[in-house]
């Protein structure tokens, strides 16, 4: 007789009759149903928690943000910007190398000669004016004497030798830009050859030379003479300090000069009265005579000029 099939009822059995395509039971459905409905609400108590978590600690939370934020960027910043390397000596000494070797710096007696440029004036005594009936009415005497003179206050002041206008009936001086005056004696000290002048008219843009003392002034200083050599200039020429304190005595045994600065530059007739400077273009001295055994009356390479402090004596002022 045939055996009627028994059929588990375990999981496995029903698991394996879904499989076979048999219909569920109604248990199953039930089971799924509920299933499906605590899943929307645990997501719902868990979406009440989140707000309920962000609602109390939304400071903390904004500030957390923020410092993440910052955090970010300041790694960013750090990835794209790299600390720049520090300079080294060998650095320095290869890029002040490198600017000798490409650049053309100027000389130093051209920076000199261009400070103290416009505070140089020729100076030109002249003599008697001649009878108006005899020739042009205009001419104003012939010259007796061309030297050079500073100018050391910005109102016409000008400082030269007294040899340069000494027996003058007029001076006349004439400026950096061309402008031509006439010009007086105001003071005189002839211990140390030297004359004041007042100009009558001067420049708008007129400028005083700077003066410097003397007190550091050593034997090997680099100067420059500016004045005009046999009238010509301004001209330059340049040179060292040679000695200080030296004396001179003219050649016709007239005059004494005493605590003298002795220097190489070239100096000849017309320079007298121009300013001695140093590199940096100040007054340390009033050239005022060449040391001259022949009678050629050119320079041979020993010039004095008076120290500043004596220059600046002769005007009444202190110049430091």
């Amino acid at each position: 007789m045939r055996k009627v099939a028994l059929y588990s009822s375990s999981p496995g059995s029903q698991s394996a009759q879904r499989s076979r395509g048999g219909p569920a039971s109604t248990e199953d459905h039930a089971a799924q149903a509920d299933r499906a409905c605590v899943r929307p609400a645990a997501a719902a108590r868990r979406a009440a928690w989140l707000r309920q978590f962000a609602a109390r600690f939304e400071r903390p939370l904004w500030l957390l943000a923020g410092l993440l934020l910052a955090g970010a960027a300041i790694g960013i910043y750090a990835a794209t910007h790299t600390t720049p390397r520090a300079l080294t000596q060998k650095d320095i000494d290869a890029a002040v190398l490198h600017t000798l070797e490409t650049t053309q710096l100027p000389a130093f007696a051209a920076k000199a000669f261009e400070a103290v440029r416009p505070s140089v004036v020729r100076v030109i005594g002249l003599g008697p004016e001649p009878d108006p009936g005899e020739g042009n009415g205009l001419n104003r005497g012939s010259s007796t004497g061309v030297g050079s003179g500073v100018v050391i206050v910005d109102k016409g002041v000008i400082l030269t030798n007294l040899h340069v206008v000494n027996g003058a009936d007029r001076i006349k001086v004439e400026f950096f830009d061309g402008m031509e005056s006439d010009a007086t004696v105001v003071g005189t000290r002839p211990e140390h050859d030297l004359a004041v002048l007042q100009a009558k008219s001067i420049p708008d843009d007129l400028v005083a030379a700077t003066l410097r003392s003397t007190a550091d002034l050593a034997v090997g200083d680099e100067v420059v003479a500016v004045g005009f050599p046999f009238g010509i200039g301004p001209s330059a020429s340049y040179g060292i300090v040679s000695g200080l304190r030296r004396e001179y005595q003219s050649q016709e045994g007239k005059r004494l000069l005493t605590n003298l600065i002795q220097f190489d530059a070239a100096a000849n007739p017309g320079n007298s009265g121009g300013p001695l400077v140093t590199a940096d273009g100040e007054v340390v001295g009033i050239v005022t005579a060449i040391l001259n055994p022949t009678e050629q009356r050119v320079f041979i390479g020993i010039a004095f000029a008076v120290p500043i402090e004596n220059a600046a004596a002769a005007v009444g002022i202190a110049p430091f």
